[in-house]
């Protein structure tokens, strides 16, 4: 068992003529772990960082976030093969794959395209319903509000995007700002300006049926990561089981990858 709370090792790696950023802490089985948008490692160490006590945890900043600089057109196949450069960079031919809300949507990616790649899929408050589905109200809102920030933050700065964090709890908001702070204004604007396009990564919600690794599906809690979708994507993906979101989510990562089934979840 290793501490949760050992210093991390940085890791920086190139994909696709760009450099970078991830970090990693512990030791055992692999779970690469993607943060949602406007994060960075920092979030994803936030919800799952207790899995280091028994897996080696690998948390990116993907790109056109944190340390990750880019400030191109974004697209869900690049954003897929930086986790496959990642994977390659390590030594690493499978892994147990997820991620939280745009994150999951990253990992969902991976699995459709690079299917032999993952030993596991987990997919936390997944946000996309497919593309002949489209947004809901609640998220067009949402990404709307990021990209008429992001937009202003390459002449603005930063400050530009921070009035999105007021409604948080203090601690909450005050850890988002911290954290926001550090990002490049320009990767910024192309991120908010990505999630904003409406693309999803995939077409239809039927392709999830081609899914055959163990999946965990653990539904979102707000109207931008609708539960009810989450219980489709459990209903779609063979085998999937779907995990309670009232309870500590890396335990239930850590029961669902050692023992197949989380606690409190439903076989689909």
């Amino acid at each position: 068992m290793n501490d949760s709370n050992e210093a991390p090792t940085e890791i920086w790696y190139d994909s696709a003529s760009t450099r970078l950023f991830a970090v990693e802490r512990g030791r055992g089985p692999a779970i690469i772990f993607l943060h949602g948008g406007l994060g960075d490692h920092q979030a994803s160490t936030f919800r799952v960082g207790a899995l280091a006590r028994s897996h080696r945890l690998i948390t990116p900043d993907v790109r056109g976030a944190g340390r990750s600089v880019f400030a191109g057109e974004l697209r869900w196949d690049l954003l897929a093969d930086d986790v496959v450069a990642l994977m390659q960079h390590l030594g690493l031919d499978r892994a147990i794959v997820g991620g939280s809300s745009a994150g999951s949507a990253i990992a969902l990616a991976l699995a459709l395209r690079h299917p032999q790649r993952l030993r596991a899929l987990l997919l936390v408050s997944p946000v996309y319903a497919g593309q002949d589905a489209g947004l809901v109200p609640a998220q067009r809102v949402a990404f709307a509000r990021m990209h008429e920030a992001g937009r202003r933050a390459p002449a603005e700065g930063i400050e530009a995007v921070l009035p999105l964090f007021e409604a948080l709890p203090p601690p909450i908001r005050d850890a988002a700002v911290a954290m926001v702070r550090r990002f490049d204004p320009a990767s910024l604007a192309a991120t908010t300006r990505w999630l904003a396009s409406g693309i999803h990564p995939f077409a239809r919600l039927a392709e999830l049926e081609a899914l055959s690794m163990p999946t965990l599906v653990v539904p979102g809690t707000d109207p931008e990561h609708p539960a009810e979708l989450a219980e489709r994507y459990a209903r779609t993906i063979p085998g999937a089981v779907l995990g309670d979101p009232s309870g500590d989510l890396a335990s239930t990562i850590e029961v669902f990858v050692d023992r197949g089934q989380p606690p409190s979840c439903q076989q689909r």
